[in-house]
């Protein structure tokens, strides 16, 4: 009888591209099917059909085969059982990892050259090391602001290059996958975005970090799986983010789900951070789900800054403003501290030692 599963091939980082094609094509003669996701230090290969033929395979022995693994888990590739320590992705040279906190910030919508470059500097001064802003935005009403499209994305992309830091973006349709990734350093799927599979294929083959939004109503284990899609087209570079899910609850925009952060570290060794902005819907709520996310153990923040939020087109409640950043920034250093986790820093300021643990040392 056919037993229809996944195995996973682990090849060693010294394995060459022939191991590899040796690997995949010894699956193929016995009529399964290889998936191959070259990870940084590690390539994976995802085997789906008869366990049984699988099984009869030396593949212990072939050359570069570090292990194999059966998967019991619906996703196979970003799973803990195939890669039980955590991944580290890396945005332009800023890491997003476990045991240590990346911040990213900037404004929810690129509204003007002015105001995404005082946003920006904002995000920068309170520590940020990955800038955000948003030039393609879903909206829920076709009456809103749907953000300066290509025109947007120009403008965050030199003042992300004029401060120095790279920055993350979101890409709303497939056909501007290409026109993101020529100038984003990381690419966003939105919340409304999280099962559109074909975008999500779309920018997994784009080569660049992905950052993944849970959608509205999502499971958790039906973010896992949708960021498997973006792993099954080979980039392991995803970072998953928690922004909240739709309860019952109205006094708050979303329901942030801190207890997802746990459970999605324990299932996946992918990075996973919160936004307590889009959460929260309140500028007074961010500050204490900012804490409440570095307790639980999250990997980064993606806060919204504005400059003069009472004229934002887009979020302006929730956006913080100059003398948020300045606490947020204290928060940080305080709240890591107590729960031994790392900030990461700009280069410069590791070595003036302006914040973070080498600065309280």
């Amino acid at each position: 009888m056919r037993e229809d599963t996944t195995m996973v091939v682990v090849m060693r980082g010294s394995a060459s591209s022939a191991d590899i094609d040796k690997v995949v094509k010894a699956i193929a003669d016995v009529g399964g099917d290889a998936f191959v996701s070259r990870g940084k230090n590690q390539t994976i290969i995802g085997l789906v059909g008869d366990l049984t033929h699988f099984s009869e395979l030396p593949l212990h022995a072939f050359p570069g085969v570090e292990d194999v693994i059966r998967v019991s888990k619906p996703y196979k590739l970003v799973s803990t059982e195939t890669h039980p320590r955590p991944s580290t992705v890396t945005v332009g040279d800023v890491p997003i990892g476990r045991d240590s906190l990346t911040l990213i910030a900037g404004p929810c919508a690129v509204e003007t050259e002015e105001q995404t470059a005082a946003a920006c500097r904002m995000a920068r001064e309170a520590g940020a090391t990955i800038l955000r802003g948003g030039a393609y935005k879903p909206r829920t009403s076709p009456y809103s602001f749907q953000g300066l499209g290509e025109a947007g994305l120009d403008i965050l992309h030199g003042v992300a290059r004029d401060i120095g830091l790279p920055f993350v973006t979101e890409v709303v349709t497939t056909a501007d996958v290409d026109t993101v990734a020529a100038k984003a350093d990381m690419l966003q799927v939105g919340a409304r975005n999280m099962q559109n599979f074909q975008l999500l294929k779309e920018v997994g083959m784009s080569g660049k970090p992905v950052l993944l939004k849970r959608g509205l109503n999502a499971t958790v284990d039906e973010w896992i799986m949708a960021a498997e899609y973006i792993a099954h087209t080979g980039n392991l570079q995803v970072v998953l983010c928690e922004r909240g899910i739709r309860t019952y609850e109205p006094s708050t925009r979303f329901t942030l789900d801190v207890s997802a952060v746990p459970v999605a570290q324990s299932l996946t060794h992918l990075p996973v951070i919160v936004d307590p902005s889009h959460s929260g819907g309140k500028r007074e709520l961010v500050m204490p789900l900012i804490r409440s996310a570095i307790a639980v153990g999250a990997d980064g923040l993606i806060v919204d800054v504005h400059p003069r939020p009472e004229l934002a087109l887009c979020d302006g409640p929730q956006a913080l403003v100059q003398d948020d950043m300045i606490h947020l920034r204290e928060t940080m250093l305080r709240f890591a501290r107590v729960c031994d986790r790392e900030v990461v820093t700009r280069e410069q300021d590791r070595r003036v030692g302006a914040w973070g643990r080498s600065a309280s040392a």
